[in-house]
């Protein structure tokens, strides 16, 4: 696989993409001292390599009415059902984010609910009764005073591999 490399322009392109996707080609190409068109053909090799993965918008949780954040181990009868309980877990849309990790159970879960009673029946009703879930083991975040965006390193070459 070929491996794309960052230039210090890049990485301060990611940095101010990364603090405000909205920022508009031509402020960056000021705080990087180059024209638009060349932030412009920068970010979309950057795209085209699969660096950047894309923009989103941002929900605060809360402001639409899911107060319960928490996380989920999960634990797997069989290692080899994998593909089929994340096919499964997909369809939940309370379900943000799955990690498979190591430790004690196959994958961590993130999710946002309305309340608790909402959590629990997500739980029991849906994620407990996916065919090859052995146990789970919940945990309900109390605050998250961090929440950011990858960092981009600051020190001279960065190489990446895309998959």
């Amino acid at each position: 696989m070929e491996t794309f490399q960052l230039d210090d322009i890049d990485k301060k392109i990611l940095s101010l993409l990364v603090k405000n996707a909205r920022i508009p080609f031509l402020e960056i190409a000021r705080e990087c001292g180059v024209s638009g068109a060349a932030i412009h053909q920068r970010v979309r090799r950057m795209e085209k390599n699969g660096v950047i993965l894309g923009s989103r918008l941002l929900v605060k949780p809360q402001a639409i009415g899911l107060n319960v954040c928490a996380f989920v181990n999960i634990a797997l009868t069989e290692s080899t059902k994998y593909p089929e309980v994340i096919a499964q877990l997909k369809k939940i849309p309370e379900v943000v984010e799955c990690h498979f990790v190591t430790g004690k159970y196959a994958l961590l879960v993130k999710l946002f609910c309305i309340d608790n009673d909402h959590l629990m029946e997500v739980l029991l009703n849906t994620i407990q009764k996916i065919p090859s879930i052995q146990s789970t083991d919940t945990m309900i975040t109390l605050d998250a005073p961090i929440e950011r965006q990858v960092w981009v390193k600051d020190f001279k070459k960065t190489s990446y591999s895309g998959r």
